[in-house]
Protein backbone atom coordinates (compact mmCIF):
# COMPACT_ATOMS: atom_id res chain seq x y z
CA UNK A 1 0.00 0.00 0.00
CA UNK A 2 2.83 2.38 0.84
CA UNK A 3 4.63 1.71 -2.45
CA UNK A 4 1.52 2.57 -4.45
CA UNK A 5 1.21 5.92 -2.65
CA UNK A 6 4.82 6.81 -3.48
CA UNK A 7 4.20 5.95 -7.13
CA UNK A 8 1.25 8.33 -7.22
CA UNK A 9 3.27 11.10 -5.60
CA UNK A 10 6.13 10.52 -8.04
CA UNK A 11 3.70 10.56 -10.97
CA UNK A 12 2.10 13.83 -9.84
CA UNK A 13 5.51 15.39 -9.27
CA UNK A 14 6.60 14.36 -12.76
CA UNK A 15 3.47 15.88 -14.29
CA UNK A 16 3.93 19.10 -12.32
CA UNK A 17 7.57 19.40 -13.43
CA UNK A 18 6.55 18.75 -17.03
CA UNK A 19 3.86 21.44 -16.84
CA UNK A 20 6.33 23.89 -15.28
CA UNK A 21 8.85 23.13 -18.03
CA UNK A 22 6.22 23.72 -20.72
CA UNK A 23 5.24 27.00 -19.04
CA UNK A 24 8.84 28.23 -18.94
CA UNK A 25 9.35 27.14 -22.56
CA UNK A 26 6.26 29.09 -23.60
CA UNK A 27 7.45 32.18 -21.77
CA UNK A 28 11.03 32.13 -23.02
CA UNK A 29 11.69 30.39 -26.32
CA UNK A 30 8.38 29.50 -27.99
CA UNK A 31 8.25 32.69 -30.07
CA UNK A 32 11.85 32.20 -31.24
CA UNK A 33 11.16 28.64 -32.29
CA UNK A 34 8.01 29.67 -34.16
CA UNK A 35 9.84 32.46 -35.99
CA UNK A 36 12.75 30.18 -36.87
CA UNK A 37 10.40 27.53 -38.27
CA UNK A 38 8.63 30.15 -40.37
CA UNK A 39 11.97 31.49 -41.62
CA UNK A 40 13.12 27.97 -42.49
CA UNK A 41 9.95 27.40 -44.49
CA UNK A 42 10.47 30.61 -46.42
CA UNK A 43 14.07 29.67 -47.21
CA UNK A 44 12.98 26.21 -48.36
CA UNK A 45 10.35 27.73 -50.66
CA UNK A 46 12.94 30.11 -52.09
CA UNK A 47 15.34 27.23 -52.67
CA UNK A 48 12.71 25.24 -54.54
CA UNK A 49 11.81 28.33 -56.59
CA UNK A 50 15.43 28.83 -57.60
CA UNK A 51 16.07 25.19 -58.43
CA UNK A 52 12.71 24.19 -59.91
CA UNK A 53 11.33 27.51 -61.12
CA UNK A 54 10.87 26.01 -64.58
CA UNK A 55 7.82 24.19 -63.19
CA UNK A 56 6.05 27.56 -63.12
CA UNK A 57 7.89 29.03 -66.11
CA UNK A 58 10.86 30.67 -64.38
CA UNK A 59 14.04 28.80 -65.38
CA UNK A 60 17.05 29.95 -63.37
CA UNK A 61 19.41 26.98 -63.08
CA UNK A 62 20.48 24.72 -65.95
CA UNK A 63 18.62 21.37 -66.02
CA UNK A 64 21.77 19.39 -65.16
CA UNK A 65 21.98 20.87 -61.65
CA UNK A 66 18.24 20.66 -61.22
CA UNK A 67 18.26 16.93 -61.95
CA UNK A 68 21.05 16.35 -59.46
CA UNK A 69 18.99 18.03 -56.73
CA UNK A 70 15.73 16.33 -57.67
CA UNK A 71 15.87 13.48 -55.08
CA UNK A 72 16.21 15.97 -52.25
CA UNK A 73 13.45 18.30 -53.40
CA UNK A 74 10.71 15.85 -54.44
CA UNK A 75 9.12 15.76 -50.95
CA UNK A 76 8.90 19.58 -50.92
CA UNK A 77 7.35 20.15 -54.35
CA UNK A 78 3.69 19.55 -53.42
CA UNK A 79 3.75 21.87 -50.41
CA UNK A 80 5.70 24.44 -52.43
CA UNK A 81 3.10 24.44 -55.23
CA UNK A 82 0.32 24.70 -52.67
CA UNK A 83 1.98 27.67 -50.98
CA UNK A 84 2.51 29.45 -54.30
CA UNK A 85 -1.08 28.94 -55.37
CA UNK A 86 -2.56 29.79 -51.98
CA UNK A 87 -4.89 32.74 -52.03
CA UNK A 88 -3.29 35.68 -50.23
CA UNK A 89 -4.90 38.36 -48.15
CA UNK A 90 -3.56 41.75 -47.13
CA UNK A 91 -3.41 40.51 -43.54
CA UNK A 92 -0.75 37.97 -44.61
CA UNK A 93 1.61 40.89 -45.17
CA UNK A 94 1.06 42.36 -41.70
CA UNK A 95 4.08 40.47 -40.34
CA UNK A 96 6.29 42.33 -42.84
CA UNK A 97 5.28 45.75 -41.52
CA UNK A 98 7.49 46.78 -38.63
CA UNK A 99 5.68 47.23 -35.36
CA UNK A 100 2.79 44.92 -36.23
CA UNK A 101 2.62 41.30 -35.14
Amino acid sequence: MLVNDWDQVRSRLRRALHAAGEFVYGMTTYEWVRDLRQERGEVEHLFVLITFGDIIGLPILPPYYTLRLLPYVVPLINSWKRSLLRERDWTDLACLIEGIG
